[in-house]
């Protein structure tokens, strides 16, 4: 686990909310505080949908990001907000394979995001979680390097704190 704080709130901001930055990762849930509290639960309602259709467990971000955006813009800023991301299924295993990792991937809960914005500060801490219990840190580990490049690569500014 690691934490960042993102120090250009606005360009972060963007990336999250406008920009396809964090499109692929599975929302998990929400929640934004403006004039009402809104929760959001990332997770897919099957029933809603034609039966046959193959469904992640948890919506896309690209899914729910427009309506999170009409929530938050306006004049005033929201006072606080949170979103939970979590790595998709199909990228835990290629993370665990360019690693060489000794894990299995269906072993893994899910490697997650949380960003969390309190009025004034925008920050991010990432987590791992398995469905069973582990010593062994290492996916931990290549689950935080890959963050860190994440940031890099899609130009947000960060400090660890």
């Amino acid at each position: 686990m690691i934490a960042f704080s993102l120090t250009n709130i606005k360009e972060s901001m963007s990336h999250l909310l406008l920009l396809d930055t964090f499109d692929n990762f599975a929302f998990i849930e929400g929640q934004i505080v403006t004039f009402n509290t809104f929760k959001i639960d990332g997770f897919i309602q099957k029933d809603f949908f034609d039966s046959g259709m193959e469904l992640p467990e948890y919506s896309p971000w690209k899914n729910v990001r427009e309506y999170c955006f009409s929530l938050i813009k306006g004049k005033r800023t929201p006072l606080s907000f949170r979103f939970v991301f979590s790595l998709s299924r199909k990228n835990i295993g290629r993370l665990i394979e360019q690693n060489s990792l000794p894990t299995d991937p269906e072993s893994v809960q899910g490697l997650y995001l949380n960003i969390h914005y309190d009025g004034t500060r925008l920050s991010c801490v990432t987590g791992t979680s398995f469905k069973t219990f582990t010593m062994d840190k290492t996916l931990e580990h290549a689950w935080d390097e890959m963050v860190e490049k994440f940031f890099l690569q899609k130009e947000i500014a960060t400090e660890k704190i």
